[in-house]
């Protein structure tokens, strides 16, 4: 689904990223964990667009698309949740998904189709529907970030620490949907700074330490390896 070769970003002078080897095969959950500063949402940022990488190469379907811009690698079929969620304040829930599924949108029927598929996947939303999306709690954003993002049927799912400033109980829920959307085959990448949440619900994962890539390999045997968990994930 996703082969990344040798990739390298800088900001500046600086390196963000040196020669990372990334690959996501359809229908799994990768995780890509790490410290603060490691690199994971550069990353992340590459693989979407929105950064220029220096070096190296992106592929989707075996299809390059290294330095494209992020609406045409949308079309192709990269749904990016960023970090923040970021959803559009002023518009209400169900304006936020209208717009996550405006290349589809001479197609009215299957949008509505798909709005009623995020309700199903997020009740919570569907009470909402006319709410303002900046009213919402930290978690219904977050669901809404996800909820737009599927809206465009993606090949590939990027999500840049959904967990990031939730309480435990919406902490659960995204990691619960991410689980059922991996039931569904849906391909994940994951951006993650909750480790040890990632690699129990992940198939594989990567462990990035300032900008390289230090380890990878089946997400439980990651999570069972103490140096890991010690040297690379804080303990």
């Amino acid at each position: 689904m996703l082969e990344v070769s040798g990739l390298e970003v800088r900001y500046g002078s600086a390196v963000a990223l040196r020669g990372v080897d990334l690959a996501v095969r359809p229908g799994e959950v990768v995780a890509v964990v790490g410290r603060n500063g490691a690199g994971k949402t550069t990353l992340l940022r590459a693989v979407t667009g929105l950064v220029a990488p220096a070096r190296g190469q992106v592929a989707l379907q075996g299809r390059p698309i290294t330095g494209q811009p992020a609406h045409r690698i949308m079309r192709l079929g990269v749904a990016h949740v960023p970090q923040g969620r970021q959803v559009f304040g002023d518009q209400t829930v169900e304006d936020n998904l209208l717009l996550g599924g405006y290349i589809h949108a001479r197609d009215r029927q299957a949008v509505r189709r798909r709005i009623e598929e995020q309700y199903e996947l997020f009740p919570r939303l569907a009470e909402r529907r006319r709410q303002l999306a900046g009213t919402l709690s930290g978690g219904e954003q977050q669901m809404l970030a996800i909820a737009r993002a599927l809206m465009s049927d993606p090949a590939l799912l990027a999500l840049d620490e959904p967990s990031m400033g939730l309480a435990p109980i919406y902490v659960k829920q995204v990691f619960e949907t991410i689980l059922h959307l991996k039931r569904r085959g849906k391909t994940i990448l994951l951006v993650e700074q909750m480790a040890r949440a990632a690699l129990s619900i992940a198939d594989r994962a990567y462990v990035l330490q300032t900008g390289e890539v230090k380890r990878s390999g089946p997400a439980r045997a990651l999570l069972q390896d103490e140096e890991v968990l010690r040297s690379y994930l804080g303990g």
